[in-house]
Protein backbone atom coordinates (compact mmCIF):
# COMPACT_ATOMS: atom_id res chain seq x y z
CA UNK A 1 0.00 0.00 0.00
CA UNK A 2 1.32 3.52 -1.32
CA UNK A 3 0.68 6.51 1.48
CA UNK A 4 2.90 9.70 2.08
CA UNK A 5 3.19 10.87 5.48
CA UNK A 6 2.82 14.41 7.24
CA UNK A 7 4.12 14.39 10.80
CA UNK A 8 2.47 17.44 12.78
CA UNK A 9 5.36 18.69 15.29
CA UNK A 10 4.77 22.47 15.52
CA UNK A 11 2.48 23.22 18.65
CA UNK A 12 3.35 25.71 20.97
CA UNK A 13 3.30 23.24 23.96
CA UNK A 14 1.69 25.63 26.15
CA UNK A 15 0.52 23.31 29.26
CA UNK A 16 4.12 21.92 28.69
CA UNK A 17 6.24 24.58 29.44
CA UNK A 18 6.72 25.09 26.29
CA UNK A 19 9.06 22.38 26.07
CA UNK A 20 9.10 20.87 22.75
CA UNK A 21 6.74 17.52 22.34
CA UNK A 22 9.06 16.01 19.69
CA UNK A 23 12.23 16.67 21.85
CA UNK A 24 10.61 14.86 24.62
CA UNK A 25 11.91 11.05 24.92
CA UNK A 26 10.66 7.44 25.60
CA UNK A 27 13.31 4.93 26.61
CA UNK A 28 15.94 7.21 24.87
CA UNK A 29 14.29 7.53 21.76
CA UNK A 30 12.36 11.54 21.07
CA UNK A 31 8.74 11.53 20.13
CA UNK A 32 9.20 12.68 17.05
CA UNK A 33 12.00 9.58 16.13
CA UNK A 34 9.39 7.28 17.63
CA UNK A 35 6.62 9.01 14.90
CA UNK A 36 8.86 8.50 12.08
CA UNK A 37 9.52 5.04 12.43
CA UNK A 38 5.65 4.20 12.71
CA UNK A 39 5.83 6.07 9.28
CA UNK A 40 8.22 3.98 8.12
CA UNK A 41 6.75 2.76 4.97
CA UNK A 42 5.65 5.78 3.67
CA UNK A 43 7.02 6.82 0.14
CA UNK A 44 7.44 10.56 1.25
CA UNK A 45 7.62 12.22 4.65
CA UNK A 46 7.47 15.64 5.89
CA UNK A 47 7.56 17.09 9.14
CA UNK A 48 5.87 19.82 9.68
CA UNK A 49 7.14 22.03 12.18
CA UNK A 50 10.72 24.28 13.59
CA UNK A 51 13.47 21.79 12.44
CA UNK A 52 14.87 20.37 15.41
CA UNK A 53 18.15 19.70 13.48
CA UNK A 54 17.65 16.15 13.73
CA UNK A 55 15.52 15.13 10.78
CA UNK A 56 16.61 12.06 8.51
CA UNK A 57 17.99 13.17 5.18
CA UNK A 58 14.85 11.52 3.46
CA UNK A 59 12.96 13.40 5.41
CA UNK A 60 11.27 16.95 4.77
CA UNK A 61 10.60 19.88 6.72
CA UNK A 62 8.60 22.46 6.89
CA UNK A 63 6.23 25.22 8.94
CA UNK A 64 2.96 26.18 9.06
CA UNK A 65 1.77 29.90 7.74
CA UNK A 66 1.99 31.52 10.16
CA UNK A 67 3.55 29.72 12.65
CA UNK A 68 1.36 28.27 15.52
CA UNK A 69 -1.62 28.39 12.97
CA UNK A 70 -2.83 25.37 14.17
CA UNK A 71 -3.51 22.11 13.01
CA UNK A 72 -5.64 22.37 9.93
CA UNK A 73 -2.80 25.23 8.80
CA UNK A 74 -0.49 22.35 9.25
CA UNK A 75 -1.75 19.68 7.46
CA UNK A 76 -1.90 21.92 4.45
CA UNK A 77 1.64 22.99 4.77
CA UNK A 78 2.64 19.32 4.78
CA UNK A 79 0.48 18.66 1.45
CA UNK A 80 2.00 22.10 -0.25
CA UNK A 81 5.47 20.44 0.63
CA UNK A 82 4.89 16.98 -0.84
CA UNK A 83 3.55 18.79 -3.81
CA UNK A 84 6.57 21.03 -3.95
CA UNK A 85 9.14 18.13 -3.95
CA UNK A 86 7.30 16.22 -6.35
CA UNK A 87 7.30 19.25 -9.13
CA UNK A 88 10.87 19.64 -8.07
CA UNK A 89 11.78 16.48 -9.46
CA UNK A 90 10.97 15.62 -12.81
CA UNK A 91 11.26 11.74 -12.19
CA UNK A 92 9.28 11.42 -9.16
CA UNK A 93 5.97 9.86 -8.99
CA UNK A 94 2.66 11.83 -8.57
CA UNK A 95 0.53 11.87 -4.76
CA UNK A 96 0.23 8.56 -2.86
CA UNK A 97 -3.14 7.20 -3.16
CA UNK A 98 -3.00 8.00 0.87
CA UNK A 99 -1.79 9.89 3.30
CA UNK A 100 -0.61 9.48 6.94
CA UNK A 101 -1.55 12.04 9.17
CA UNK A 102 0.07 12.08 12.80
CA UNK A 103 0.56 14.03 15.84
CA UNK A 104 4.40 13.59 17.36
CA UNK A 105 2.97 13.61 20.63
CA UNK A 106 1.34 9.25 21.02
CA UNK A 107 4.12 7.65 22.51
CA UNK A 108 2.88 4.41 21.45
CA UNK A 109 1.49 5.94 17.80
CA UNK A 110 2.75 2.63 15.99
CA UNK A 111 0.80 0.28 17.09
CA UNK A 112 -2.39 2.69 16.06
CA UNK A 113 -0.85 2.93 12.38
CA UNK A 114 -0.26 -0.65 12.15
CA UNK A 115 -3.97 -0.94 12.84
CA UNK A 116 -5.04 1.81 10.44
CA UNK A 117 -2.88 0.37 7.13
CA UNK A 118 -4.80 -3.32 7.96
CA UNK A 119 -7.94 -1.23 7.94
CA UNK A 120 -7.22 0.37 4.56
CA UNK A 121 -6.00 -2.70 2.88
CA UNK A 122 -8.98 -4.89 4.27
CA UNK A 123 -12.02 -2.42 3.60
CA UNK A 124 -13.99 -6.02 3.35
CA UNK A 125 -13.65 -6.32 7.01
CA UNK A 126 -15.45 -3.00 7.27
CA UNK A 127 -18.94 -3.56 8.91
CA UNK A 128 -21.21 -4.45 6.27
CA UNK A 129 -18.36 -5.15 3.78
CA UNK A 130 -18.35 -1.06 3.18
CA UNK A 131 -15.19 0.68 1.01
CA UNK A 132 -12.92 3.15 2.92
CA UNK A 133 -14.64 6.12 1.70
CA UNK A 134 -12.15 8.95 2.37
CA UNK A 135 -10.14 7.06 4.49
CA UNK A 136 -9.78 5.43 7.84
CA UNK A 137 -9.56 7.35 11.34
CA UNK A 138 -8.13 6.04 14.68
CA UNK A 139 -10.87 5.11 17.80
CA UNK A 140 -9.43 5.06 20.71
CA UNK A 141 -10.56 1.70 23.32
CA UNK A 142 -12.68 4.95 25.25
CA UNK A 143 -14.15 5.49 21.75
CA UNK A 144 -12.17 9.01 21.42
CA UNK A 145 -11.64 9.68 17.70
CA UNK A 146 -8.55 10.60 16.77
CA UNK A 147 -7.99 12.54 13.98
CA UNK A 148 -4.75 13.33 14.18
CA UNK A 149 -4.05 9.50 13.93
CA UNK A 150 -5.59 8.98 10.25
CA UNK A 151 -5.02 7.19 7.17
CA UNK A 152 -6.68 10.05 4.41
CA UNK A 153 -7.33 9.75 0.63
CA UNK A 154 -4.81 12.31 -0.61
CA UNK A 155 -7.45 13.74 -3.25
CA UNK A 156 -9.99 13.84 -0.79
CA UNK A 157 -7.42 15.78 1.88
CA UNK A 158 -6.43 18.03 -0.49
CA UNK A 159 -9.81 19.06 -1.61
CA UNK A 160 -10.90 19.61 2.23
CA UNK A 161 -7.73 21.88 2.31
CA UNK A 162 -8.51 23.61 -0.75
CA UNK A 163 -12.19 24.41 0.12
CA UNK A 164 -11.07 25.37 3.67
CA UNK A 165 -7.98 27.72 2.15
CA UNK A 166 -10.90 29.79 0.15
CA UNK A 167 -12.93 30.12 2.89
CA UNK A 168 -9.69 31.40 4.98
CA UNK A 169 -10.35 28.62 7.79
CA UNK A 170 -7.14 26.93 7.85
CA UNK A 171 -5.60 29.29 10.46
CA UNK A 172 -6.71 28.75 13.81
CA UNK A 173 -9.21 25.93 12.27
CA UNK A 174 -9.92 22.83 13.81
CA UNK A 175 -9.21 18.79 12.61
CA UNK A 176 -12.39 17.45 13.33
CA UNK A 177 -14.13 21.03 11.21
CA UNK A 178 -11.66 20.46 8.06
CA UNK A 179 -12.44 16.62 8.25
CA UNK A 180 -16.21 16.91 8.37
CA UNK A 181 -17.22 16.38 5.33
CA UNK A 182 -15.34 12.81 4.60
CA UNK A 183 -16.71 9.57 4.49
CA UNK A 184 -14.28 8.32 7.25
CA UNK A 185 -14.30 4.81 8.69
CA UNK A 186 -13.54 4.16 12.69
CA UNK A 187 -11.01 1.94 13.10
CA UNK A 188 -10.52 0.88 17.02
CA UNK A 189 -7.04 1.14 17.74
CA UNK A 190 -5.12 -1.09 20.93
CA UNK A 191 -5.47 0.50 23.99
CA UNK A 192 -3.37 3.56 24.76
CA UNK A 193 -1.90 3.52 21.22
CA UNK A 194 -3.43 6.82 20.96
CA UNK A 195 -2.67 8.43 24.16
CA UNK A 196 -1.17 12.05 23.88
CA UNK A 197 1.20 14.34 26.15
CA UNK A 198 -0.75 17.25 26.67
CA UNK A 199 0.53 17.95 29.91
CA UNK A 200 2.89 16.57 32.89
CA UNK A 201 0.65 14.94 34.13
CA UNK A 202 0.25 12.71 30.72
CA UNK A 203 4.15 12.29 30.32
CA UNK A 204 4.87 10.96 33.65
CA UNK A 205 1.83 8.30 33.00
CA UNK A 206 3.32 7.25 29.51
CA UNK A 207 6.85 6.92 30.97
CA UNK A 208 7.99 9.84 28.78
CA UNK A 209 11.11 12.28 29.86
CA UNK A 210 12.26 15.92 29.06
CA UNK A 211 15.39 16.21 27.86
CA UNK A 212 18.38 17.72 29.27
CA UNK A 213 21.49 19.74 28.08
CA UNK A 214 24.79 17.59 27.70
CA UNK A 215 28.26 18.03 27.84
CA UNK A 216 28.58 19.79 24.44
CA UNK A 217 25.29 21.72 24.97
CA UNK A 218 23.33 19.68 22.95
CA UNK A 219 20.10 18.27 24.34
CA UNK A 220 20.39 15.04 25.58
CA UNK A 221 17.14 12.57 27.14
CA UNK A 222 18.99 12.97 30.55
CA UNK A 223 15.74 13.87 33.36
CA UNK A 224 13.36 11.87 33.88
CA UNK A 225 9.76 13.33 34.96
CA UNK A 226 8.39 13.12 38.57
CA UNK A 227 4.28 12.38 38.68
CA UNK A 228 4.42 16.09 39.30
CA UNK A 229 5.43 17.65 36.67
CA UNK A 230 8.15 18.80 37.81
CA UNK A 231 12.21 17.79 36.66
CA UNK A 232 14.11 16.30 39.79
CA UNK A 233 16.84 18.35 40.98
Amino acid sequence: MEFDAVVLAGGRSARLGGVPKALLTVDGVTLLERTLQAARGARRTVVVGPDPGLLPPDVLGCREDPPFAGPAAAIAAGLAALAAARNGNPAAAGPAPLTLVLACDMPRIEDAVRALLAAAANPSAAPGGSATGDGVVAVSAEGRAQPLAGLYGTAALERVVADAARRKALEGGSVFSLLASLELRNVPVPPGSTDDVDTWDDAAALGVSTPGPGPSGVLEPNLTLEANGEEPG
